[in-house]
């Protein structure tokens, strides 16, 4: 019997479902997994922003964690939108409980439009009790400052940010590239304590680019649950999201969403 790979995203739900648990669960499925969710939060949002926050009790996240641990044991988990340093504290917790070792951190602080996804505080919550627990953490550049507490201006502040974040914990560290808008290319850069590994990606001049995050890290997620090693499920959610840019949907006023059939279309040879 085939097995069948399982993915857990522990995240915020996007009622315009083009980041959070939807995006998650869209990309286990473009990817073949099985896409299972905790939720955090629920959001009102579309491409023009967020109009609205409202965090679970963590008794409740607790409790979905639990009904995933005690029977759907799942082959790699995901965090993404944790919001308060309580939430970050119960979610490490089931971590251990459970020996998710497979864990993929997306350090949501700030959504697209500019509304904070995690309170100040938590930040140091995130650092302490989730970031130990991590094989990679995917941070980008405006949350990497913020992790490190320096600013980062080129490749060799980059490099530093990234050795620092590598300090906290993960056993790999993916700082994106995608903020540098200065560059022609997306340079996303890799580091696992011993050496440097940068992917390059062609820059897309598009506003429509809501939930890539969420997504590249839900790829990611999705090759190591599939047990593919470290390096190359980062270059399938590579190519995963440039697809997911490029053949973009062109939907919403706003920041709308990337395309997430893009990459299984481009497979098959057609386009959506």
């Amino acid at each position: 019997m085939t097995k069948v790979f399982k993915a857990l995203t522990v995240a915020g739900s996007d009622s315009g479902g083009g980041a959070g648990i939807q995006a998650d669960l869209k990309t286990f499925q473009e990817l073949g997994v099985y896409g299972m969710s905790a939720l955090t939060a629920v959001t009102a949002q579309n491409t023009l922003g967020v109009q609205g926050v409202y965090p679970l009790e963590t008794e409740a996240v607790a409790a979905q964690l639990d009904s995933i641990g005690t029977d759907l044991t799942p082959d790699a988990v995901k965090t993404g939108m944790l919001f308060s340093s309580g939430l970050i504290r119960v979610v490490a917790g089931k971590v251990r409980q459970y020996g998710w070792d497979q864990l993929v951190v997306d350090p949501v602080m700030v959504a697209k439009g500019g509304s904070p996804l995690l309170q100040q505080e938590a930040v140091q919550a995130l650092i302490t009790h989730l970031l130990p627990l991590s094989l990679a953490v995917t941070p980008n550049i405006p949350e990497a400052e913020i992790l490190t507490g320096m600013k980062i201006a080129g490749m060799a502040d980059r490099e530093a940010a990234a050795r620092l974040i590598h300090a906290m914990g993960p056993r790999v560290v993916v700082l994106k590239g995608g903020h540098d808008e200065e560059s022609a290319k997306v340079i996303d850069l890799l580091y696992d304590g011993e050496s440097f590994t940068y992917l390059e990606s062609v820059r897309v001049n598009t506003r429509h680019t809501h939930g890539t995050g969420c997504t590249y890290s839900a790829a990611l997620t999705a090759g190591l649950a599939q047990g593919q090693p470290v390096a190359e499920a980062i270059q399938t959610a590579k190519a995963y999201i440039q697809a997911a840019i490029e053949d973009g949907l062109n939907i919403g006023a706003g920041h709308g969403p990337t395309n997430h059939f893009a990459y299984q279309n481009r497979l098959r040879g057609t386009r959506s």
